[in-house]
C-alpha cells in the first residue's frame, strides 16, 4: 500500500490566519502553487468547493494545462448540475489532464451554504441524492446508452460520446462521518476521506464503514484518506512555537470579527457530523496520541473543514503519520497555514522520509498481508481505547 499526499490547489494565498495578498482568483498563483506541489514530492492537489469560490472545474483545467504529473482532486456538489452534464464535464477535464482526475463528491455540511445555491433538501435526503448522482456518473462513464428513473433524477436514452481517457475512468472520492454518509461511501466510493481524528476515533469510523461495505457484499477494497493541518519544524520546540503563533493569529482574527471564511458560522453548533466529532475530541483534550493537536478546532468554533493539526519535528510528525498509515490510511490531505512555505517545507523534509520508510516496511508483502496487518492494528487501537 503506497503513501500519498494531497495538498491544496489554492486560487489565492488567503488562509484562516492571514487575508489574501493576491486577487480573489489569481491564475498565476494557482499555477505556481500547483507546480510547487508537483516539484516537491506531493502526489495530488485539491480544488475545493463552496458557494463563494471560483469554479473549481475551470481552476483544475487551468492547473492541468500548467502541470505534468500532479493528480487533480476536484470537489463537486451534486446540487449544482445535472449528473449527465457533470459526467461529460469530468471526462473532458480528465482528457485535458491525461488521466489525472479524481472527483470528490461532497454532500454539503451547511444548510445555509446549500441554500445560497438553491438547495433546500434536508441533510439525509442530500446523501440519498449524492448516492444516486454518483451511480449515474459512474454508469455514464461506461459509454453505454441507458435510461434512469430514480428519486431525484429521470432521463431517457443518455449516452456519452466521450469515453474515459485511455479506457480508465476517473476515481471517485467521498467523505462524511454520519451514518447516512457511511452507507453511501461504503457502497459507491473508491476513496473514503475523513477529517483528522484521534487514532481510535478514526479506526472506529473505518470499522463502521467496512461493516456496511461487507453487508453489501462489496469485494473491491476501499482506499482511505485522512486530513490534517501540518505544523512542522526542525525541532519539536520550534514546531510548537509555530503552532502557538498560528493559534494566536486565528483567535485574533476571529475576535476582531474578520470574515475568515464566509461559509463558516462561528460560535454556532456545526451541522456536519465530522466537525462535531472534531469538537468532541477537542473537549476531551488539546493533545491526542503522538502529535494530534485539537486546539485549532476549538478556536474555529462552528467552522467546518479540516481543523486539527499534527505538530512536531519532521521526525515526530513522520512517526505520527505512520501511526495512521498502519490503520490503512494511505492518502494524507495536508493543508498548511501559509501555503507556499508550508508546502515546500513538508514536501522537502517530511514526505521523502515517509515514502522511503513505507516502501521499506512493505517490501515483499502482498496486498492481503497488508490489509490483515491494518485490521490487526485497528483492533489494537480500539482495544486500547476501550
Amino acid at each position: 500500500m503506497p503513501i500519498e499526499f494531497l495538498g491544496m490547489g489554492a486560487g489565492n494565498d488567503s488562509t484562516e490566519t492571514s487575508p489574501a495578498t493576491t486577487s480573489f482568483f489569481d491564475p498565476d498563483y494557482a499555477a505556481r502553487i500547483a507546480r510547487i506541489h508537483e516539484d516537491n514530492n506531493w502526489d495530488h492537489v485539491l480544488f475545493a468547493y463552496n458557494s463563494t469560490t471560483q469554479d473549481p472545474s475551470i481552476h483544475a483545467a487551468w492547473v492541468a494545462a500548467n502541470t505534468e504529473r500532479i493528480q487533480l482532486r476536484l470537489a463537486h456538489r451534486p446540487n449544482v448540475s445535472h449528473p449527465t452534464f457533470a459526467a461529460r464535464s469530468f471526462l473532458t477535464l480528465d482528457h485535458i489532464a491525461q488521466g489525472r482526475l479524481t472527483v470528490h463528491f461532497i454532500t454539503g455540511g451547511s444548510q445555509t451554504d446549500q441554500a445560497r445555491e438553491g438547495d433546500f433538501l434536508a441533510k439525509d435526503a442530500r446523501y440519498g441524492r449524492t448516492r444516486e448522482y454518483m451511480q449515474i456518473v459512474r454508469r455514464a462513464w461506461s459509454g453505454e446508452s441507458f435510461d434512469w428513473s430514480g428519486e431525484h433524477y429521470r432521463f431517457e436514452n443518455f449516452a456519452s460520446g466521450l469515453g474515459p481517457f485511455n479506457g480508465k475512468r476517473p476515481g471517485i472520492s467521498f467523505g462524511g462521518s454520519s451514518e447516512a454518509a457511511w452507507a453511501v461511501g461504503a457502497a459507491e466510493a473508491d476513496i473514503y476521506a475523513l477529517f483528522g481524528e484521534p487514532l481510535a476515533d478514526a479506526a472506529g469510523q473505518q470499522e463502521q464503514i467496512l461493516a456496511r461495505a461487507a453487508s453489501l457484499g462489496r469485494r473491491e477494497p476501499l482506499r482511505w484518506q485522512i486530513a490534517f493541518r501540518p505544523i512542522v519544524a526542525a525541532t519539536d520546540e520550534l514546531a510548537w512555537e509555530k503552532a502557538q503563533t498560528v493559534l494566536a493569529r486565528l483567535e485574533s482574527r476571529r475576535d476582531n470579527g474578520e470574515v475568515i471564511d464566509p461559509v463558516r458560522h462561528y460560535n454556532q453548533k456545526p451541522e456536519a457530523a465530522g466537525t462535531q466529532r472534531l469538537l468532541a475530541a477537542a473537549e476531551r483534550g488539546d493533545l491526542h496520541d503522538r502529535a494530534l493537536w485539537t486546539a485549532l478546532a476549538k478556536a474555529a468554533g462552528g467552522g467546518g473543514g479540516s481543523a486539527t493539526a499534527l505538530v512536531g519535528s519532521y521526525d515526530t510528525v513522520t512517526q505520527a503519520i505512520l501511526d495512521y498509515h498502519k490503520l490503512g490510511f494511505e492518502i494524507f490531505g495536508l493543508r498548511g497555514y501559509d501555503f507556499v512555505p508550508d508546502a515546500l517545507e513538508f514536501g522537502q523534509h517530511v514526505i521523502p522520509q515517509l515514502k522511503q520508510e513505507v516502501a521499506h516496511r512493505e517490501h515483499g508483502r502482498t496486498a492481503e498481508e497488508l490489509r490483515a496487518g491494518q485490521a490487526a492494528a485497528r483492533a489494537r487501537v480500539l482495544a486500547g481505547a476501550s
